[in-house]
């Protein structure tokens, strides 16, 4: 069983067709799920509402989709979420209302829960606490809490690692749309589940990123600071330089 997690496309649009261009070439795939963060903060949320709409894959809920959500009933907090939701409309708006928060795959011959893939956005818990490369085995498992599952496939922090703890694979897929760990490239995850050991295994799939047709995206596209935020892209990490 081989499955593909995407996550925090955040709007841009060329990134995601190169990623599934990828998809295309190397599958089939058992199952394409879309961990959350999709719309905000690039040049083409209704182009990335379009493409998800055409290909049905299942898709969970991201903070952002979830401020993009409370904005439409409230008012949006600052210029990014203003952009996205008027891009996405009423129909985005409808689509990120349907969205679960976690996503549990039972591999063939598992022992389910124990032997799942649960793919969320940030963690089991909530879309906010990050599972950190940086913490201990106790910090994730506390950040994890008593959630079973083989293997948890997740975003939000956008620096792919994988990692086992007590037995069970945690791997940060990072982004499709804007990656942080000092590689701009696309990414996303791939998990196999090999039935005879009866466990899950990861590969960080990294994919050249298409700048120049970006930056001519974002800049066409009537987005907020279009120019700050290209700089923001460029620098793929969270260290201010």
């Amino acid at each position: 069983m081989r499955v593909a997690v995407l996550s925090d496309i955040h709007g841009f649009h060329p990134a995601f067709k190169t990623v599934l261009a990828e998809i295309d070439r190397s599958g089939p795939y058992d199952e394409i799920v879309i961990a959350g963060d999709i719309f905000e903060a690039g040049p083409g949320p209704d182009i990335v509402l379009d493409l998800l709409l055409e290909r049905g894959y299942p898709a969970i809920l991201g903070n952002t989709d979830l401020e993009i959500l409370e904005a439409s009933h409230q008012g949006a907090p600052d210029d990014e979420i203003a952009f996205a939701l008027d891009q996405i409309g009423p129909k985005g708006v409808a689509f990120i209302g349907k969205l679960p928060r976690s996503y549990r795959i039972s591999p063939p011959g598992g022992n389910g829960p124990d032997d799942d893939l649960l793919v969320v956005h940030a963690n089991p818990r909530n879309l906010y606490d990050r599972l950190d490369p940086e913490y201990s085995d106790d910090q994730l498992n506390e950040v994890i809490g008593g959630e079973r599952a083989a293997a948890i496939a997740f975003g939000h922090y956008h620096v792919s690692y994988q990692r086992r703890v007590d037995g069970r694979l945690l791997i940060d897929v990072s982004a499709v749309g804007n990656p942080k760990d000092g590689q701009l490239c696309c990414k996303f995850g791939v998990l196999t589940w090999d039935g005879t050991n009866h466990r899950w295994n990861g590969e960080i799939v990294r994919l050249p990123y298409p700048l120049a047709e970006t930056e001519a995206a974002m800049r066409e596209s009537g987005m907020p600071n279009w120019e700050k935020a290209f700089k923001k892209l460029k620098r793929a990490t969270y260290k201010q330089r």
